[in-house]
C-alpha cells in the first residue's frame, strides 16, 4: 500500500504512488523515462488518469468523497470503488473479451488500475455523435449482457451462493440511492438538481409532474429497482460506459454495480440508443441527413435484443440442470412447461427493458445530468425538438411498455413517433400510432396469455 490514508493524487504525487506499488509500476517495467500522464476524466464523479510510457501502459481511477460534477456540496463515498473492482473482476471473469483487466485495487485511496484501453478505443456515446458505424456492437453488447446477468442469477446460481453475494453489494447504499433518486424520483417533482432546455421544454417537464399513470407506473419500476435482487447488475450501463472500435467492446466504470433487476442494465443500454436515435437529426449536415445512420441505430436496437434473447436462452437450456435453483428440474420436468416457463420470464424481462430504458430517458432530458447526444447541439430549438420527441417516446414507452410483444415494433414505432408532422399535435400524433401498432400487440399479448392459462 503507497499510502496509509485517504488523499486526493495529482500527477506528481501519483508518479509516488506508483513507484510504491509494484502490481503497477512492473507495468511500465520501472521505467519512469518518458512516462506521460493524462487526466481525461469527464464523468460525473470521478477522477481518471492515463499513464502511458515506452514500456506500458495503464489507468488510474479513484473515486472522490463527493459528486465530482456537482462538488463538495453532494458528498458521496469513496466506497464505490470497492464495488466497482469487484464487479469489474467478476464481471471481468465471465466475459474477458469485453472487460478490460483490474491490475491492482487499493481501498484504503479508493483507486483501481487497470488496462489502459488504447486509440483507436473511444466512448460509444462521442462515436455515435460522430455517426460511426460499429458492426459488432449488437453481438459484442448482448454476449456481455447474456453472460453476465445470467450466471450471476438464480438461473445459474444456488439460492445459498446468490444470498451471499447480494448480501456484499448491499453495501454499495449510497449509489443505488443516488440513483433512485435522480431515475425515479426527481424527474417527477421540483427538484433543485433538474434541469431542461428552457423555455422550449418548460411545459413537458410540468407534463411529466403532472402525469399520474406515468407516477405510478415510475413507482413499480422503482420497487423492482429496490427490491429485486435478481442478478450483478453494472448498474449505469449508458453509451458513456462502453468503449469501442469496430473490432472492440469493452464495457467499463460499473460502480454502481449491486443485485437488481437485469432490465436496468439492457433498458439503459436501450434507452441510450434510442436517446441517440432522436438527436441525428440535430447531427445531420448538409450532404448527411443521418438517414441510413438512423437505420443503422434502429437495427442494433433490435439486434441487442434479439441476440441478447438468443444467447442467454441458449446459456438457460444449457444450464437447466445444473446447480440453478429457480426452477428445479423435479418441479419443471417437461419440455412445455419449461417452455412456457422460459416465454413467460423473457416477456417480463423484455417489459422490465422497455420501461428501465423509458425512465432513464426521461431522467436524461428533464433530470440532472444530461447527454452529450443533445447537449452537443449548438442549435437551441433544434436540440429541444430532439428532446420533445425522445421525451414523448419515453413517457409513452414508460406507459404502454405491456403492449409491445416483439421488439421489431419498438423500431417501426421509434420511426413514426420521429416522423411527427406539425399537422398534428404531438400527444395525439403518439395516440394515433399506438392505435396503428395495438391491432398487433394486443394479438400477441393475448395469444402469450391463453398458452400460460391452457
Amino acid at each position: 500500500m503507497a499510502f496509509s490514508e485517504f488523499r486526493p493524487l495529482d500527477e506528481n504525487s501519483l508518479i509516488e504512488y506508483i513507484k510504491a506499488t509494484p502490481s503497477l509500476s512492473s507495468k511500465i517495467v520501472h521505467n519512469y523515462d518518458g512516462l506521460k500522464i493524462k487526466e481525461v476524466g469527464d464523468g460525473n464523479l470521478n477522477f481518471v488518469y492515463i499513464i502511458v510510457a515506452p514500456s506500458g501502459s495503464f489507468v488510474i481511477k479513484q473515486a472522490l468523497p463527493y459528486i465530482r460534477c456537482i462538488g463538495e456540496s453532494w458528498p458521496m463515498t469513496k466506497e464505490r470503488a470497492y464495488f466497482e473492482a469487484v464487479a469489474l473482476k467478476q464481471h471481468g471473469a465471465l466475459c474477458p473479451e469485453h472487460v478490460p483487466e483490474v491490475y491492482h485495487f487499493d481501498r484504503t485511496m479508493s483507486l483501481i488500475g487497470m488496462r489502459y484501453l488504447e486509440p483507436p478505443h473511444i466512448i460509444l456515446r462521442k462515436g455515435l455523435i460522430a455517426g460511426i458505424e460499429y458492426p459488432l456492437l449488437a453481438e459484442h453488447m448482448s454476449e456481455y449482457m447474456a453472460k453476465t446477468l445470467f450466471c450471476t442469477s438464480l438461473l445459474y446460481r444456488s439460492t445459498t451462493e446468490h444470498k451471499r453475494a447480494v448480501a456484499e453489494f448491499c453495501g454499495n447504499v449510497e449509489l443505488c440511492r443516488l440513483t433512485e433518486q435522480v431515475v425515479f424520483s426527481d424527474p417527477y417533482r421540483i427538484s433543485e438538481y433538474n434541469r431542461w432546455t428552457s423555455p422550449y421544454l418548460d411545459r413537458d417537464a410540468e407534463t411529466v409532474r403532472e402525469d399520474n399513470l406515468l407516477k405510478i407506473e415510475v413507482a413499480e419500476l422503482k420497487s423492482k429497482f429496490c427490491e429485486r435482487a435478481q442478478a450483478l447488475i453494472h448498474g449505469d450501463l449508458h453509451t458513456g460506459s462502453v468503449m469501442v472500435t469496430p473490432d472492440s467492446t469493452q464495457v467499463i466504470d460499473p460502480e454502481f454495480a449491486f443485485y437488481g433487476p437485469m432490465g436496468f442494465d439492457i433498458g439503459a443500454f436501450i434507452g441510450n440508443l434510442i436517446l441517440a436515435f432522436f438527436a441525428q437529426d440535430g447531427h445531420a449536415g448538409q450532404g448527411n441527413d443521418r438517414k441510413s445512420y438512423k437505420e443503422w441505430i434502429l437495427k442494433t436496437i433490435e439486434d441487442t435484443w434479439n441476440l441478447f434473447h438468443q444467447k442467454f436462452t441458449a446459456l438457460w437450456d444449457e444450464h437447466k440442470n445444473g446447480s440453478g435453483e429457480a426452477y428445479l428440474p423435479a418441479i419443471y420436468n417437461n419440455p412445455e412447461l419449461q417452455k412456457l416457463i422460459q416465454e413467460k420470464y423473457m416477456m417480463e424481462l423484455f417489459h422490465d427493458t422497455l420501461g428501465f430504458g423509458a425512465a432513464k430517458m426521461i431522467r436524461r432530458i428533464v433530470g440532472v445530468a444530461h447527454v452529450e447526444d443533445f447537449e452537443s447541439i449548438k442549435e437551441v430549438n433544434i436540440r429541444a425538438d430532439c428532446e420533445q420527441r425522445a421525451l414523448e417516446l419515453g413517457k409513452t414507452l414508460l406507459k404502454r411498455r405491456r403492449e409491445f410483444v416483439s421488439i421489431t415494433k419498438v423500431p417501426v414505432y421509434l420511426t413514426l413517433v420521429l416522423d411527427w408532422t406539425g399537422a398534428v399535435a404531438k400527444h395525439d400524433y403518439v395516440l394515433i400510432v399506438l392505435i396503428i401498432l395495438n391491432v398487433t400487440l394486443d394479438f400477441g399479448q393475448c395469444r402469450l396469455h391463453r398458452k400460460l392459462n391452457q
